[in-house]
């Protein structure tokens, strides 16, 4: 039975929670509940701080886990980034006061930064060779340059608008881009047959997110033009219909371009096109 560790509150649960749940998996019935035996589908879920996700995985005392790029690059820890989940996406940044001179990490040597992840950012500033003082804050850190703890801060930034009204600005590029990850521990192998079972569950969901179901009819000698629009994974379904010079085509096409494909199939004789949406997918 695979023990995974899911992020009990933050930006990312909600997401993790909706992808196990449309992956199959059960989930907890009340907030307090820490910990659920999902027998039928073999797994164990914990509901663990985000933060503590990847120091779990990398003891072996839990098998895997959905977390962030940056809070695993912010441990100590032996567990590996296994799969990329494409929700949650954020980066990691600088931000100094909107008055201040600071415009290059260059400009930070001999400053003080306030952080939550006091190892991701040493680490890279180790590798800079900028010489700057960490300040560790356990909570927000927007605050910090105001109260005088610090004179800039580095943090997680998804739209920016917290920072703008404490009165910071980003600068330079980002530090680390990050997203929700599946965290894997050194003793689970990537052939280890319960976890491609999951693989592939989590995969067919984030596929289904992503791509639509397009069916649409038209006459045997377009065909090949519209394949070109519309190519699939391996090759699309084509069945004929009651007129021999017309066929049936089937086919996932991504959910981003369905208006625009929709546009270039009926340019190219295409009629009758019809967008299903997907639950889950194997792929």
């Amino acid at each position: 039975m695979l023990r995974i560790a899911v992020p009990n509150k933050g930006m990312l649960s909600e997401p993790s929670w909706n992808l196990l749940e449309e992956s199959g998996y059960k989930l907890r019935t009340n907030p307090r509940q820490l910990v659920v035996n999902d027998e039928e589908n073999g797994i164990e879920l914990f509901y663990l701080r985000p933060l503590d996700i990847a120091v779990y995985v990398g003891a072996g005392n839990i098998d895997l886990g959905l977390t962030g790029r940056d809070m695993l690059l912010n441990t100590e820890t032996e567990a590996t980034e296994y799969m990329q989940l494409g929700y949650g996406a954020s980066t990691f940044r600088f931000a100094a006061p909107k008055d201040s001179a600071i415009e290059r990490i260059e400009d930070i040597n001999g400053l003080r930064v306030a952080t939550s992840y006091d190892k991701l950012l040493h680490d890279y500033l180790t590798a800079h060779g900028i010489n700057a003082k960490v300040v560790h804050l356990d909570g927000a850190v927007e605050s910090s340059v105001h109260l005088g703890v610090a004179d800039l801060i580095a943090d997680v930034v998804s739209t920016g608008t917290t920072l703008r009204n404490a009165g910071l600005r980003v600068f330079g590029e980002p530090i680390v881009k990050s997203e929700a990850v599946l965290v894997k521990s050194p003793r689970v192998t990537e052939s280890n047959p319960e976890l491609q079972v999951f693989e592939r569950r989590l995969k067919g969901v984030l596929t289904a997110h992503h791509y639509v179901l397009m069916d649409y009819d038209i006459k045997q000698s377009d065909i090949p033009a519209a394949i070109e629009i519309t190519p699939g994974f391996e090759s699309p379904t084509i069945s004929p219909l009651h007129d021999s010079e017309w066929a049936a085509v089937r086919v996932m096409v991504p959910k981003g371009q369905v208006n625009s494909i929709m546009d270039r199939l009926y340019d190219a004789g295409a009629r009758a096109i019809i967008v299903t949406a997907l639950q889950a997918s194997r792929m």
